[in-house]
């Protein structure tokens, strides 16, 4: 189902009241005009998987958090932010989860190239 940003934490929380209270996943897509960050929900009891999907654009990255709602988000929510540069917010803890670099690119935009810009740990130091 596609919903707007605003209605992400409503529509998970109703999701999860729903029986859908296994979050398996969170990631993203970049269509280069813009973003879908994809989350992947099942509900055990019916055996039944059901996917949200929020279309961003690529100049207003950002979603709010729904750690309250899953805790199993954490990972996935530092991935879209590190990965995608999609930023989350209302997390208490916003870290990097694999990589440190300069942050003027992300790895899994389509935009990304290999370069000079990129800077491993090491370097960073």
């Amino acid at each position: 189902m596609k919903i707007e940003r605003e209605n992400l934490m409503s529509t998970v929380s109703r999701m999860k009241s729903e029986g859908f209270d296994y979050l398996i996943k969170i990631t993203a897509v970049d269509y280069a005009d813009h973003i879908d960050a994809i989350y992947l929900l099942r509900n055990f009891e019916s055996s039944k998987d059901e996917v949200i999907e929020v279309s961003l654009d690529p100049s207003d990255l950002w979603l709010p958090t729904v750690i309250n709602i899953h805790k199993s988000a954490d990972w996935y929510e530092r991935e879209l932010s590190e990965m995608f540069g999609i930023e989350i917010k209302g997390r208490h803890a916003p870290r990097l989860l694999l990589e440190k670099w300069d942050g003027t690119e992300f790895p899994l935009r389509k935009s990304f190239t290999w370069g000079a810009q990129y800077k491993t740990k090491d370097e960073i130091k």
